[in-house]
């Protein structure tokens, strides 16, 4: 009968003399190095792994037995041949009764947990052979001598070896076979061969060569099932591609070479982990510096807090210039290289030409500690300037900027603007809008608060009429001019000239002896609310801090939220209807109903993601993506359901501002919010109009395919080419349904070069922001009513309805219709017409609504301020169930 023991002694006789001989293992502790182990001849290599499975699987049940306190009958066990776990399934109850006795109960019980699957069973003696290999010591190799001939047995030499080595625990895996060849790839054998110095500058193709070993010191063949893997990580997490090249397919002899690639190009300090599944090869980690390449201007940055810088005359301005390489790092200097070489400032009036005696107004200096070059502005007397900063004679982007230097006087003034509760009032003259040349100058007022920038002309001296409101925010720019800006205007008694622009509105041109007060005032709120810098971070930083510093105001207790998995969206606005602020600041604990759940953070990101889903996916109808798209692109539907009221629109705000408040407290509490807005939408939600430039991200084929074209062609010259003022809509055949006016007239208003951009921005409102049209509205209403009371207060509705937002629009046609959308074809579509009447009531009552007739009922008051007041809390808290039938 064959058995493990015979076959090692016979293998053991056989191998004893290449032992002692060849590899000099003369003594216990020479089997420690595995170097030294021989080859054995192929029979005997198949005999002896036939031995070492029927140990080791001996082994594993000894090591079952003892996690179940059961090892003191081993022994016996073993006298009836039951040498393995496969083996407990089929010994029979009343024979194990006999041979356990009293530990009967607890072999019943450990057997009965035993898996039922193979590979289940597979596992489980895989984790009790590596326990053998971890707890294993010398005194079991001789204790255990029965079954393996210590003495003289090649598997008995490796088996002590290994069971006296704990290192060798990870490696249990590979089969006592292995262990005694040496046969098996070792990371601590492998090594690594740089191809590239330490620092290196970014930008460059690094590469390295891994080299794999056996364990026995022979080459290793490396392939795709070795899971070798690198990672190349900075100390910020931020990963970087790495390309791999296992082999060689043309020299046999690289065949345990790996070859890896990669590209840095943000500097610092990287790890480059080289691992063979989980384990780390020898000196893994690496860590390696990449170092910033040479400056760039293109990429060099002015750290400036506006884009018009504002001084005092005889104090310093400081700014800096962030010197960056052609990847964005911050450049370092030698410390025998002059840091500000190479800048050069430029100084110039409004006129653009130079202004040499103020060359020394401007000194520059290195900033060692935050690696930077100082920009410091002392100029003796007020001046308005334009400044350049270049470096080797190329512009850096923005460091083209408007220079205004205050008196002393000027200065406390504006400082007193900014601390005022009370809006700056100053007096101007409109020039021109959109290019649009008044023939007459018109005197207007400019106020300038926290949030806007607001200019009107007064009608009769009594009625305030808005022409235009910009938004204080990075986007909005007052750009200097020259005194003499067109041939209209060649005297200066209207004083100094200057452009308002914020990208989407039509520009405005001003002029006005205070324009210096004008744009510092501006400039000093806009600082204010953006936390003194227009670069993202800071901006970002600046929220946060701000968000924080509210939140020290508010507790953050423990709010419990039950919803309903299956109706999330309906439960969740139920269950915070009645939420104050203070409440939507609270730290969520989520409930869901039926679950048994206890919230410590992970209920609350999955109720973030469950309400992100229903409110967000495509399918809700509440939002949509540009042509059906799956880019997680999303919009407000313009043809939502009729059941879906503007309420949900404003949890869905609720949602994203508890996302952002969240974010803004730290890492633990941040939630993620699973959409990605337009920018058209994101511009209408902070007030501003939308545009066509919107398309170029919101809708790239149609950009592509039409406003690029039209914005590129000439359509003076050109006449096979015949655009109107409309929207043509066809059908899924292609064919034209119908064409919509984009303004008044439009389909008889051809499109020029002088109006392109009209027609394209109207594109943009009819097709991004549910056209809300002033135009179509008046062209498409009915009066009811003629007395001159009710006259003086239409002329005030419409001067009032001008001034709306696209919020309050919507808020209008809710109160008066029902509905906060149009149909497709806009207020001539409207069926019945929106009719506006004379209301039977007192003076100072709110307007009322028949919703059955799209009827807004207005009544009479004592002045424009009064019923703009008037109108604005009708709309905003009666639009659902407020005087309406």
């Amino acid at each position: 009968m064959w058995s493990p023991d015979s076959e090692i002694n016979s293998i053991g006789m056989t191998v004893r003399h290449s032992i002692s001989s060849s590899s000099g293992i003369s003594s216990l502790s020479s089997c420690g190095n595995p170097h030294a182990l021989p080859e054995l001849p192929p029979g005997d290599e198949h005999r002896l792994q036939r031995a070492a499975l029927t140990l080791q699987q001996k082994l594993i049940l000894r090591e079952w037995l003892k996690e179940n306190r059961l090892q003191s009958h081993y022994s016996r066990l073993i006298s009836i041949e039951v040498t393995s776990l496969e083996d407990v399934y089929w010994l029979e109850d009343s024979r194990a009764s006999q041979i356990l006795g009293k530990d009967f109960s607890a072999w019943n019980r450990a057997r009965q947990k035993l898996p039922t699957s193979k590979a289940q069973l597979e596992v489980l003696k895989a984790e009790l052979w590596s326990t053998v290999v971890k707890t294993s010591n010398h005194k079991d190799a001789w204790t255990y001598g029965g079954m393996l001939v210590v003495s003289v047995s090649v598997a008995g030499l490796v088996t002590l070896a290994a069971m006296t080595q704990p290192s060798l625990a990870p490696e249990a895996r590979h089969s006592l076979l292995q262990y005694v060849t040496g046969k098996y790839l070792l990371p601590a054998n492998c090594r690594v061969e740089w191809h590239f110095e330490d620092p290196s500058i970014v930008g460059r193709t690094m590469s390295f060569t891994v080299r794999f070993y056996q364990r026995n010191g022979n080459a290793y063949p490396i392939c795709d099932t070795d899971q070798f893997f690198v990672e190349v990580a900075s100390e910020g997490a931020k990963k970087v591609v790495a390309i791999s090249e296992l082999g060689s397919s043309t020299n046999p002899n690289n065949a345990n070479e790996a070859k890896v690639k990669f590209t840095v190009r943000t500097a610092g300090q990287y790890k480059i982990s080289i691992m063979i599944g989980s384990s780390h090869i020898a000196g893994s980690p690496f860590t390696k510096t990449f170092m910033p390449s040479s400056i760039s201007p293109t990429r060099s940055r002015l750290i400036r807090p506006a884009s018009i810088v504002v001084c005092q005359e005889g104090l310093p301005n400081l700014l800096y210039v962030e010197p960056r390489d052609e990847f964005g790092n911050i450049c370092s200097y030698d410390t025998d290289v002059d840091p500000t070489k190479g800048y050069f400032v430029e100084i110039f009036d409004l006129n653009d030409q130079p202004c040499e005696k103020f060359n020394s107004a401007i000194t520059l200096s290195y900033d060692k500690v935050n690696l930077r070059v100082n920009v410091i502005a002392l100029f003796p007397e007020p001046i308005s300037l334009r400044v350049r900063i270049l470096y080797e004679g190329q512009l850096i982007p923005n460091a083209l900027f408007d220079l205004i230097v205050l008196s002393s006087c000027d200065t406390t003034l504006v400082h007193k603007n900014i601390a005022s509760r009370k809006l700056a009032i100053y007096d101007a003259k409109l020039l021109s809008i959109a290019g649009d040349v008044k023939s007459k100058p018109r005197k207007v007022l400019c106020y300038i608060g926290p949030k806007q920038f607001t200019i009107k002309e007064m009608i009769l001296k009594i009625i305030p009429k808005r022409v235009a409101t910009f938004r204080l925010c990075p986007s909005t720019k007052i750009q200097f001019l020259p005194n003499v800006s067109s041939p209209t205007q060649k005297n200066s008694t209207n004083g100094a000239v200057f452009i308002i622009d914020d990208g989407s509105q039509p520009k405005i041109e001003l002029s006005s002896k205070d324009r210096n007060l004008i744009a510092a005032t501006f400039t000093h709120f806009l600082i204010k609310n953006i936390g003194g810098s227009e670069t993202f971070k800071d901006k970002q930083d600046f929220f946060y801090h701000e968000v924080r510093k509210f939140h020290s105001n508010c507790y953050h207790e423990k709010l419990a939220l039950k919803v309903q998995r299956e109706r999330i969206l309906e439960s969740s606005m139920k269950a915070t209807k009645n939420f104050s602020v203070s409440d939507w600041c609270g730290n969520f604990e989520v409930i869901f109903q039926g679950e048994q759940g206890i919230d410590w953070g992970g209920l609350r990101r999955e109720w973030i993601e469950l309400i992100c889903s229903a409110l967000f996916e495509p399918k809700s109808g509440l939002f949509c993506t540009f042509h059906d798209k799956r880019q997680a692109l999303v919009h407000p539907n313009p043809c939502r359901p009729s059941n879906l009221k503007l309420k949900y629109y404003e949890f869905a705000g609720k949602v994203v501002g508890k996302c952002l408040y969240e974010s803004a407290l730290g890492s633990s509490y941040r939630q993620l919010v699973r959409a990605r807005f337009t920018r058209s939408f994101l511009a209408q939600l902070i007030g501003l109009r939308v545009h066509y430039k919107h398309f170029e991200q919101d809708d790239p084929d149609l950009y592509l395919q039409k406003i690029k074209y039209i914005l590129d062609t000439d359509l003076d010259r050109n006449e096979n080419v015949e655009i109107y003022f409309v929207e043509e809509v066809y059908d899924t055949m292609g064919q034209l349904v119908k064409t919509i006016d984009l303004i008044p007239n439009g389909s008889k208003i051809r499109v020029r070069n002088s109006n392109k951009n009209q027609y394209l921005d109207a594109l943009a409102t009819h097709r991004l922001s549910n056209n809300y049209s002033i135009a179509d509205f008046k062209a498409n209403h009915i009066v009811n009513g003629g007395s001159a009371e009710f006259r003086k207060v239409l002329d005030w509705f419409w001067v009032a309805v001008s001034n709306f937002s696209q919020t309050e629009m919507a808020r209008l046609l809710q109160f008066t219709t029902g509905c906060s959308q149009l149909p497709h074809g806009g207020f001539q579509e409207l069926n019945p017409k929106f009719q506006i009447t004379a209301a039977p009531t007192f003076a100072n009552r709110l307007p009322t609504a028949h919703t059955c007739f799209n009827q807004l009922c207005l009544p009479d008051y004592e002045s424009y301020e009064q019923f703009e007041r008037a109108l604005i809390i009708a709309i905003s808290e009666g639009n659902e169930g407020f005087g309406m039938s």
